[in-house]
């Protein structure tokens, strides 16, 4: 398959991307807030829980993953990799190392691996990996992103992406304007289009096959502690305006992140951005916790009671799948909750 093709896939009509490459250091927090212990068992237990439901077969046209998932075999005696595919969905990895703090401005980071990046991504093709993942992230307040922030991040996710290409993967292009503080939407807007010029023009200049990529942007929304709260409809109108300004229509898919919303926030927003969609992107999902909060919660009451834990992931696989045909409905929420 061509990169395009395999971008095409992931996130194809009614399906989207679930992002299951949280860090150890992640996963230990999410498994102790359900009194779960973060054990190499335990965090694969989980994963494979999801990977093996019905849900992924027909919602979810690809996997993130951690490294050492990628590594790990499933019960069934096949690798994790293997274990997606058979359920027609991609396996990816996620790649970078981690935000560290930006030298010369200690409150905002930039992200790092580049570092003997070329050598990892030929292994993680040989395992079966075939898309990546590099996360950038910036935070608003008075006086950031700070342009130093902005182009340090730029050039990391251009460089990323050009060595991700030639290791015959599709990059996801990750940079997260941050939900935290208590700016608004117009902050918001106005930021997100900065770090998006300058990630495509890094991107240009590092000759990246547009049409082998896909974003994960954050949507248009106002900060977390904002005391000015707005409609779906006008985060889906603000979202929509900024990625027809800023995003160039060679990009084959845009992936959005949860990024801080809830599980139904995110499915909302979500269809409502599909409702206004007159662009030429495949507008879909890859959500972390918006995905799979509900079934971790769920499996961490009887570890052993996969179907239970199956049936409140395929729901939440499905409501995403529908929204990014802009078929969603509360309705269906609540017939599930009854």
């Amino acid at each position: 398959m061509t990169l395009e093709e395999i971008a095409k896939k992931m996130v194809a009509r009614g399906r989207g991307i679930l992002a299951a490459d949280e860090s150890t250091g992640t996963m230990e927090k999410r498994l102790k807030s359900v009194n779960v212990e973060s054990t190499k068992e335990n965090r694969l237990n989980f994963r494979e829980t999801l990977f093996s439901s019905e849900g992924m077969k027909n919602y979810i046209g690809g996997v993130i993953l951690f490294e050492e998932t990628l590594k790990q075999k499933s019960s069934q005696g096949i690798s994790i990799p293997e274990l997606i595919m058979k359920s027609d969905s991609v396996p990816g990895i996620k790649v970078d190392k981690g935000a560290k703090i930006l030298a010369g401005s200690p409150d905002e980071k930039v992200t790092e691996g580049l570092d003997g990046l070329r050598e990892r991504l030929n292994e993680y093709y040989k395992l079966g990996a075939r898309f990546t993942k590099w996360r950038a992230v910036y935070c608003i307040s008075d006086k950031y992103p700070s342009s130093q922030a902005i182009k340090s991040n730029a050039h990391a996710l251009a460089r990323y992406a050009a060595l991700a290409q030639e290791a015959k993967m599709v990059p996801i292009v990750e940079p997260e304007v941050l939900m935290d503080g208590d700016h608004d939407i117009e902050k918001c807007y106005k930021v997100t289009t900065d770090v998006l010029n300058e990630c495509y023009n890094e991107l240009e200049s590092h000759k990246v096959l547009l049409n082998g990529t896909i974003l994960k942007p954050n949507m248009i929304l106002p900060g977390s502690a904002c005391k000015n709260k707005v409609s779906s409809e006008e985060i889906a109108k603000k979202t929509i305006e900024c990625l027809k300004k800023n995003v160039p229509s060679d990009v084959t898919g845009i992936a959005f992140l949860s990024g801080g919303q809830s599980e139904q926030e995110a499915t909302k927003n979500l269809n409502e951005i599909n409702k206004i969609n007159d662009t030429s992107f495949l507008i879909s999902f890859s959500y972390g916790r918006a995905l799979q909060q509900s079934a971790l919660k769920t499996w961490s009451k009887n570890m052993k009671d996969v179907k239970k834990v199956h049936n409140v992931f395929n729901h939440r696989a499905k409501m995403n799948g529908l929204s990014s045909k802009a078929e969603w409905s509360e309705n269906l929420e609540k017939e599930f909750a009854a």
